[in-house]
């Protein structure tokens, strides 16, 4: 008989004994018991199991954060499907590509883009469309409260997937990096032991739920310990500070912490029931790191991850944590070899690798693109330029794959500079990040014109983008410029780019 490591049935022998407890609670948000947890999520896999998606069939969702996209994401686990989420900010051309890439049975989307949604789906062979808003309606829910609130988890595999999730790709088109339910519950259970999460623990969520660190770091974090979250729709630092008493662990993104620094009502006081702020999902700078324990007494716990993998390193809980470092490996190994995978000494900067039961079983559907990324030996290539200090800590220095991180997210320039060479008039194009206080990382654009379209003006690209890609990977700024820069070998010179982004700033 098959041993059981569906994921859910981890989450639900941590349940508290007793299931009236308050598992989300918000000021926007209605309260949840993990007892309502239990129902719904039955109720819900019960809905998606009568409308005919079977066992590994993925199931779509791109919808506003609430609590019951949370239960949507429990339901499927329970149901053996694959979870599948998109980011809310995806346009239709993206969507069209996610579609027809994972051939979902069923989508679930905000009802506002049912029309669209429903035209794409429909050519993709998507058996079944469903609505859920960010208030937590649409006809998943009206038509999962008609169901029975019992449901039997369907037992899986530790090899079974339990998520896909796409990350952008450097040749242009995203992968969708397959996650088994060991994957996860490795990951989960890795970061509640390191963390220190301990009985009482309150979770200030207020990250995305389409993306590796709202939905696996933070949540999987406090199922795992039976902890009450207060859920909030979004970012705001006054909601933040006026929930931060009641809270003991608090997760973000380095532009979190500028805002909360930014107000005069961050205070030691607001914090000091506070147990641990994490940092991630883009590099935490030093002055940021600093100035957050001038005023608050609290070190910032930086750590690094990736979709293909959760959690990587950290800084250690106790321990000193410091500025500009990711700290010490988790339960994963880790090496740092150059391109060619020969093992660098310590100190030298190279890739990172990496190998354990975090690490990805690989990309949907591109076993010769999963075959590049692994080592024959099993290790992954991050990608990620990492040195090991003499202390032991590491610190990623950059990246070898040409990608900018703005605002937490992960932006491939490959994918933009695709869609602006498609545009009228021009010949091609070249996209790299520009140092920003607030994202990290601005992108910006150079085009050439092709002479074809009289006056094309850096407007017009920026329109034309903002029509076929989500906000966080449109231009900042656009330079119409007459040639790129290009070495000996005809490859663009980003580097000389870079500088002229930067020198046009300052």
């Amino acid at each position: 008989m098959m041993t059981d490591n569906n994921l859910y049935t981890l989450f639900e022998s941590r349940f508290p004994a007793d299931l009236t407890e308050t598992a989300f609670e918000g000021p926007e948000v209605s309260t949840f018991t993990f007892c309502d947890l239990q129902e719904k999520s039955a109720q819900m896999a019960n809905l998606l199991t009568s409308l005919g998606a079977v066992t590994g069939d993925r199931v779509a969702v791109q919808t506003g954060k609430s609590v019951e996209a949370v239960i949507l994401y429990l339901a499927c686990l329970r149901a053996g499907l694959v979870y599948l989420p998109l980011n809310t900010a995806y346009k239709a051309a993206e969507i069209e590509y996610f579609l027809g890439d994972a051939t979902p049975a069923v989508v679930i989307c905000d009802p506002a883009s049912l029309g669209a949604i429903s035209a794409i789906a429909n050519t993709c062979g998507v058996q079944e469309m469903l609505t859920l808003d960010e208030n937590g309606t649409g006809s998943l829910t009206n038509r999962a409260a008609e169901q029975a609130t019992k449901f039997e988890t369907v037992a899986r595999a530790a090899d079974d997937l339990a998520a896909i999730l796409y990350t952008s790709g450097t040749t242009g088109r995203s992968k969708g990096a397959m996650l088994t339910h060991d994957n996860l519950a490795s990951n989960a259970r890795t970061l509640h032991k390191h963390w220190g999460f301990t009985e009482g623990d309150v979770l200030l969520h207020a990250l995305p739920i389409f993306h590796v660190h709202g939905l696996f770091v933070a949540l999987h974090c406090a199922l795992l310990n039976a902890s009450k979250l207060i859920f909030l729709k979004k970012f705001d630092p006054a909601v933040i500070i006026a929930n931060l008493p009641s809270s003991t662990v608090f997760m973000g993104v380095p532009t979190f912490y500028v805002r909360l620094l930014a107000e005069d009502g961050f205070t030691k006081e607001i914090c000091q029931n506070m147990r641990l702020f994490t940092a991630g999902s883009a590099p935490l700078l030093e002055e940021t790191f600093n100035a957050f324990e001038e005023r608050t007494g609290h070190v910032i716990l930086e750590r690094y991850g990736m979709t293909e993998a959760g959690m990587i390193t950290s800084n250690p809980y106790d321990g000193e944590r410091k500025a500009g470092t990711v700290g010490f490996p988790l339960d994963n190994a880790v090496r740092i070899a150059d391109e060619d995978g020969n093992i660098l000494p310590d100190g030298e900067i190279g890739i990172l690798e990496i190998k354990g039961p975090n690490v990805f079983k690989g990309y949907w559907q591109m076993p010769e693109k999963t075959a590049a990324e692994f080592r024959p030996d099993g290790y992954f290539i991050t990608g990620d330029m990492t040195r090991k200090g003499e202390d032991g800590y590491y610190r990623i220095v950059g990246r070898s794959k040409d990608l900018i991180i703005s605002g937490g997210y992960n932006v491939y320039p490959k994918e933009i500079e695709s869609f602006i060479d498609e545009m009228p008039g021009v010949a091609e194009s070249a996209v790299v990040g520009r140092p920003h206080p607030d994202f990290g990382e601005a992108v910006i654009a150079f085009v050439v014109p092709d002479g074809s379209v009289p006056g094309l003006k850096d407007e017009d690209v920026i329109a034309f983008i903002k029509e076929k890609l989500a906000n966080f990977k449109v231009p900042k700024q656009v330079f119409i410029v007459d040639d790129l820069p290009r070495n000996t070998m005809g490859k663009v010179q980003k580097n000389q780019l870079r500088d002229r982004a930067v020198a046009d700033q300052e």
